[in-house]
């Protein structure tokens, strides 16, 4: 890994990339994005504050635990301008996430055990699917089988207004 010495304060796009293990095209993504920031010289190329190296560096931690993008904007946006997240920063955030995750990883397991079923079933039109109709909210209407012709039959009416609609003119 390149060293950096201490008295540089702005790293390139390469250095940055370099040291966070993050791709130039990601570190540009982000950047977009409103998740890292950086200023443009003379010759108009970017420079990043050393305090991008830990932004970055939270960035990936949190994607690796399945937090979208925008929750982490969001997350960095709370923060002082310019200052790295602290272990503070990161205890605090992970725990406003850890019922996010704790729901998301229970919908994997209730998918996970049942996908089997699906497979064998062949048409996802089951009237408590785990992935059409988790929980079977719309059990109490109707089978999640009629969930389906249901949107082709009021797609279809309005083909059909349509088509008369042309007749008259």
């Amino acid at each position: 890994m390149p060293q950096i010495p201490e008295k540089i304060h702005e790293l390139t796009v390469g250095q940055l990339s370099a040291r966070s293990g993050a791709a130039v095209s990601a570190l540009h993504f982000y950047e977009a994005k409103g998740l890292i920031g950086s200023r443009r010289t003379a010759g108009n190329q970017r420079r990043y504050g050393r305090d991008a190296l830990r932004r970055v560096a939270f960035i990936r931690a949190a994607q690796r635990v399945g937090i979208p993008l925008a929750t982490i904007r969001d997350a960095l946006s709370a923060l002082p301008e310019e200052r790295t997240p602290t272990r503070e920063d990161w205890s605090r955030l992970s725990a406003t996430w850890r019922s996010e995750l704790d729901d998301r990883i229970k919908q994997l397991g209730r998918l996970r055990d049942h996908l089997t079923d699906c497979i064998g079933c062949g048409c996802l039109s089951l009237e408590t699917c785990v992935l059409s109709n988790p929980d079977d909210v719309f059990g109490e209407r109707m089978a999640g089988s009629r969930l389906l012709p249901l949107r082709r039959d009021a797609e279809r009416g309005d083909a059909e207004r349509g088509a008369a609609d042309r007749d008259d003119t």
